[in-house]
């Protein structure tokens, strides 16, 4: 079966007005700051004015543990919003912005695809309303202080050796990965080693996804700490005198953009957290502006339930108090055969041909995983989904295999084909997906405040991962004690690890056992509010690969864009 490319699906959908789809959610026109036809701002003052008739059931959309190619849960988000469109709900979808880095690079947009995609798809994955750009602003303004401040004199007594703010672009870039700064004469600055990471793992991204208002972003933002001094004592923005100035960078970008599906359901587009170091979710902003009006709210968590839902339950509900109802587990029969082990799959290329093959014993060789991540969103008390993500290539008997697993899990299932027929191909799942959200809800997050940093991180790496307990290397235990005597030890835990595997091995498919998660190094985002242990080597600045998506994307003669997917 052939479709026309996401481009041209985008441009050829039918878009309503925007006050229109503002009024879907109780938000008046008044409240809206266009920026061109298809997009726009909404005051923050819609937290106050909206009237909530009650709260929408909260729905959260993960996965297995994916391949290197992904299995579609942003195109699921976005069909299982239309769905519920389509059942008669009021329904909104909550998503991350893409990073530019990765849309020109391997990875390539983050709008969804086929006929379950946020339009117009060019202005979400291309600047949209220059929200990353404000993170890189404000980010390197606080860098720029900190190297100011060594310069003229190092008042606050802050190592050059112990400083751990670096600088972000929004692009793949290695060679930038570690650099030095600071060469030429003495009016240039102080020589130092440093480095450049991409700015979706900006500790300021994650501040303003968590943030939960203007003022509270200031706040946040005046804890962030970038280095310490040679007595151990943190150093932060506030002190610096930067956060003031980082605010007001950052004062139209906490506001979140409205835009809305091929099929005109509202979606709110806000905040890109990096998925390894940071949560990994859109922002509690949106969420709690979607959710005063709607049925449904529908969002998405980065990676597999491991990482992104996990941090979802654990930190974004955490801070928000809002409490979800259902989980989405978006699963595909190339994944299920990749954690078979008999397979390898590589970003960029092309499945292998006997993955394409009917092999149902193949998926039901790696379905260890889909059992151990229903048991992930179990864990914290919320029933799970199953989502089929169809691809044309699927059979239908290795659909029943992974329905068969899933049933036998206890988790409701349904196959989806929202990326060929849109809302109507995902009505199954949303219809199971409503069912589950009626039930009552058990939610609970996997460890109190009170616990201590060695609890969390030892409580997630065995319920979660399956890990038989974690070994910490000598500067990850000083790490521990430091953060806990600067009073960090309330905050709840973001482990960094690859997220294609449950384990901190990306080489151990399905679902590991008799391992231990090694812990390396602990770095504290305090702004943001979370401590992150580190497990094996984490690249915050990607790279391109030989042949990038950047090779492809043009202006044709009409002045429109080409070569974006």
């Amino acid at each position: 079966m052939s479709i026309p490319s996401d481009l041209d699906i985008s441009r050829a959908a039918p878009r309503s007005p925007l006050d229109e789809v503002a009024g879907r959610l109780g938000i008046g026109s008044h409240l809206l700051e266009p920026y061109g036809h298809d997009v726009a701002k909404i005051s923050l003052d819609a937290l106050e004015e909206q009237q909530p008739s009650s709260q929408a059931k909260y729905v959260v959309v993960s996965a297995i543990t994916p391949t290197p190619l992904g299995e579609g849960k942003t195109t699921t988000t976005v069909g299982l919003g239309q769905a519920l469109q389509q059942l008669g709900k009021r329904s909104a979808v909550a998503i991350r912005q893409p990073s530019m880095g990765p849309t020109f690079g391997i990875k390539g947009g983050a709008a969804g695809g086929g006929y379950s995609q946020v339009v117009p798809m060019e202005a979400l994955n291309l600047h949209l309303t220059g929200d990353m750009h404000a993170v890189t602003q404000a980010h390197n303004m606080l860098s720029a202080m900190v190297d100011n401040h060594l310069h003229k004199g190092n008042r606050l007594g802050l190592d050059p050796q112990r400083i751990t703010w670096r600088r972000v672009i929004d692009v793949n870039d290695r060679e930038l990965r570690n650099v030095v700064s600071g060469l030429g004469g003495k009016l240039d600055g102080s020589p130092r080693q440093c480095g450049f990471d991409i700015t979706a793992a900006s500790e300021v991204m994650a501040v303003l996804a968590l943030s939960t208002s203007l003022q509270d972003m200031r706040r946040r933002l005046g804890r962030i700490v970038v280095g310490y001094t040679k007595d151990n004592e943190p150093v932060t923005a506030e002190q610096l005198g930067a956060a003031g100035a980082m605010t007001v960078i950052m004062r139209e970008a906490i506001k979140p953009n409205l835009m809305q599906t091929v099929e005109n359901t509202p979606v709110l587009v806000h905040a890109g957290p990096f998925g390894n170091i940071a949560h990994g979710n859109s922002s509690i902003v949106a969420d709690r502006i979607a959710s005063r009006s709607a049925d449904f709210l529908v969002t998405e968590a980065g990676f597999g339930a491991d990482m992104g839902a996990e941090r979802f339950f654990n930190i974004k509900c955490r801070t928000s108090g809002i409490q979800p109802d259902a989980a989405v587990l978006v699963a595909t029969v190339r994944a299920l055969k990749a954690h078979s082990g008999r397979y390898r799959v590589v970003a960029g290329k092309d499945l292998p041909d006997g993955m394409l093959a009917e092999n149902p014993d193949d998926v039901m060789a790696g379905a260890a995983n889909l059992r151990k991540q229903i048991d992930n969103i179990r864990v914290h008390g919320v029933s799970p989904v199953v989502a089929i993500n169809a691809f044309p290539t699927d059979h239908a008997s290795e659909h029943e295999a992974i329905r068969r697993v899933a049933e036998e899990a206890g988790a409701r299932v349904a196959v989806s084909k929202h990326y060929t027929d849109g809302g109507k191909g995902a009505v199954e799942l949303a219809e199971a997906v409503a069912e589950a959200a009626e039930e009552p809800s058990g939610f609970q997050l996997l460890y109190p405040d009170s616990a201590d940093l060695h609890t969390k991180i030892e409580t997630i790496a065995t319920r979660v991962y399956g890990a038989d307990g974690v070994s910490y290397q000598p500067a990850a235990a000083r790490a521990l004690e430091d953060y806990t005597a600067n009073g960090y030890g309330n905050l709840p835990v973001c482990i960094a690890k690859t997220h294609l595997s449950l384990s901190s091995d990306p080489k151990l498919l399905g679902a590991p056992t008799g391992w231990t998660l090694p812990v390396r190094e602990v770095r504290a985002s305090v702004g943001a509010g979370f401590i992150y242990p580190i497990c094996g080597d984490m690249r915050t600045m990607p790279g391109l690969g030989s042949q990038p998506a950047a090779e492809r994307i043009d202006i044709d003669e009409r002045g429109e864009v080409v070569g974006l997917s």
